[in-house]
């Protein structure tokens, strides 16, 4: 999430009552979660085994529980409770935020009982069947259908373990959908915790998939029936993805790979490749792993 206006270190600091160290002189442009962060931006961390991956990333200030050496050029802002602290800067940036009614374009169809949010724009020749929600601060191109009880830019399911209960991260980010895009029924596209989740120009998604906040799709991809993507997952171009597939959070699937049905996704898929199994690998490495234990019961047998 980008501020409406720059920030000063300093007034943050006051703001949210904790001590600044670094560059006393930081101009602060936006608040962003781990996978998404660019300079300019917020991060938060809240645990040693984090700590590095947040002070080497491109945040410009990292929001943290601990006093420890500043990278040179950033900022650190030492409070007792990242998390809520971020949530806290969420909540009071987003209210100012003008809120504008939706911008449909005239050749678009909406069915009824189509819920349409603020901060929405839809392009020309869209379609919308009946029961589509669509969220605050979703973009979505031309040519784009929508099927019928699909959730387009709900929140994000990111959560922080508390003592005796969860604490939600609070969504502010958004959704883009590309031109030429068909997704199915009663599909879920979740927007990003503070950045976008974006799918590419051209992919068609089948019915009951399930898009993680954050998560960037490319063009042309397929996506078959009952798929799970978790958060900030990355699909190249021309992917093919089949049914039933789970993905982990923070894959990466390369261009032109396909990925067969029920098959779970808990590392990278190459470029160009064909994966299948649980977890999975190369096919052909997969199929060989299965005759040899049906040889293997036979033998038993």
């Amino acid at each position: 999430m980008k501020f409406t206006k720059p920030q000063d270190i300093n007034s943050l600091a006051s703001l949210l009552d904790c001590k600044v160290t670094g560059n006393l002189a930081q101009i602060v442009t936006g608040i962003n979660e781990i996978h998404m962060v660019e300079v300019g931006d917020i991060v938060f961390v809240d645990h040693p085994k984090y700590y590095q991956k947040a002070l080497e990333s491109a945040a410009s200030v990292v929001l943290i529980d601990q006093d420890v050496p500043c990278p040179t050029g950033k900022s650190l802002l030492i409070h007792s409770h990242p998390f809520d602290a971020f949530n806290f800067l969420i909540t009071h940036f987003r209210a100012q935020i003008d809120a504008r009614e939706a911008v449909v374009h005239p050749s678009t169809v909406i069915y009824p009982n189509v819920f349409i949010g603020k901060n929405v724009h839809i392009g020309a020749q869209c379609i919308l069947y009946p029961g589509a929600y669509i969220a605050d601060n979703t973009h979505i191109e031309d040519n784009v259908i929508i099927g019928p009880n699909s959730v387009i830019g709900f929140d994000a399911f990111y959560y922080k373990k508390k003592k005796d209960h969860y604490d939600r991260l609070i969504s502010c980010g958004a959704v883009h959908i590309g031109s030429n895009v068909e997704i199915g029924a009663q599909c879920t596209i979740d927007r990003g915790v503070t950045g976008i989740t974006r799918i590419g120009h051209g992919t068609k998604i089948d019915n009951q998939v399930h898009v993680g906040h954050d998560t960037q799709i490319g063009s042309n991809v397929l996506i078959a029936a009952s798929c799970g993507i978790s958060g900030c997952v990355e699909i190249e171009n021309n992917a093919t993805i089949w049914g039933q597939v789970g993905m982990a959070s923070g894959v990466k699937v390369g261009k032109n790979a396909t990925i067969l049905g029920q098959s779970g996704v808990t590392k990278d898929v190459p470029e160009g490749t064909e994966y299948f199994g649980t977890p999975a690998g190369p096919a052909k490495h997969k199929f060989k792993e299965l005759a040899f234990l049906r040889n293997q019961v036979n033998i038993e047998r």
